[in-house]
């Protein structure tokens, strides 16, 4: 059975306090706190991090509403068309419906817009989101949970999840075909479960090879790590809007995009330093 929370912490008049957002300030404050910890590591000052924090965070709420609502949502009525009917639904991110692609997109600017005015080493900044990044997301998928929605199409598998009539996108709010016994794939949870994969697998990559990685290494990493689980995860979205006749969506193409220049971008460093390392020791030889 579907745990019986409610997706209100507590109300205050017209005012409500929601899991969702404090699942999301959460998520922020401990990525934060890990980034933090990377600048200090490169000799930097932690706080400029804490500094930066507000600027990410507005730059990435709103870079995944607006992805999620001009994007993600469906096409109709009971998507894209309610926003456009409903424009002050567009801000209404308590509710849910924030996108990460879009959250990533605008932190990133904020980010870059940040260490600019600071005159900071944009390299070391983006190691740090990286870090704390897979850690945060996974806290926040929780909210997910709570909220009853990234659910996948019907499943009989053990872990399959109950989903109130409620909270059902068509076609499965149709109880005479997908009754309330209906098992669904719980999606938040694959996401979550793959981004705690990736945060462990870049802390062994930066504790193993500290002394071979050069500053941005880590975050070409990630953004080839979790735009490959994204890939195979966005096959079992129902809430998504699909290139008409195909099964693929717009996150598919942006982390096809991600995945090779990533790959490229970090094979080409991989070169470089090769060649480097291979012409030092060449010298070496010659002078001894």
């Amino acid at each position: 059975m579907y745990p019986p929370v409610s997706p209100v912490i507590v109300e205050i008049g017209p005012l409500s306090l929601r899991w969702y957002g404090v699942l999301m300030m959460l998520a922020f404050v401990i990525g934060a706190a890990i980034a933090a910890r990377h600048v200090e590591r490169r000799n930097l000052d932690g706080n400029t991090v804490w500094d930066g924090l507000l600027w990410v965070l507005i730059g990435a709420v709103i870079g995944a509403r607006l992805y999620y609502v001009f994007i993600q949502s469906p096409r109709g009525p009971e998507g894209l068309g309610r926003y456009l009917a409903n424009p002050l639904e567009i801000i209404n991110v308590m509710e849910g419906g924030l996108h990460i692609f879009g959250g990533f997109i605008g932190g990133a600017l904020a980010i870059l817009l940040y260490v600019r005015r600071r005159r900071l080493p944009l390299a070391v900044y983006l190691d740090g989101a990286a870090l704390g990044l897979p850690l945060g997301q996974a806290i926040a998928r929780l909210g997910n949970f709570i909220n009853q929605e990234l659910y996948g199409p019907p499943t009989d598998l053990p872990w399959g999840l109950r989903i109130d009539p409620p909270h059902r996108i068509p076609p499965y709010n149709d109880l005479t075909l997908y009754p309330e016994s209906t098992r669904f794939h719980p999606l938040f949870l694959y996401e979550s479960l793959w981004n705690l994969a990736g945060f462990g697998l870049l802390h062994v990559i930066a504790n193993r090879f500290a002394g071979r990685l050069r500053d941005g290494d880590l975050v070409l990493v990630y953004a080839i790590w979790y735009p490959l689980g994204r890939f195979f995860l966005e096959f079992l979205r129902t809430d998504s809007w699909f290139f008409p006749g195909t099964p693929f969506n717009v996150v598919h193409l942006l982390s096809v995009v991600a995945i090779g220049s990533s790959a490229a971008l970090l094979a080409r460093r991989v070169v470089r330093v090769h060649r480097a390392t291979q012409g030092a020791i060449g010298r070496q030889s010659a002078e001894g």
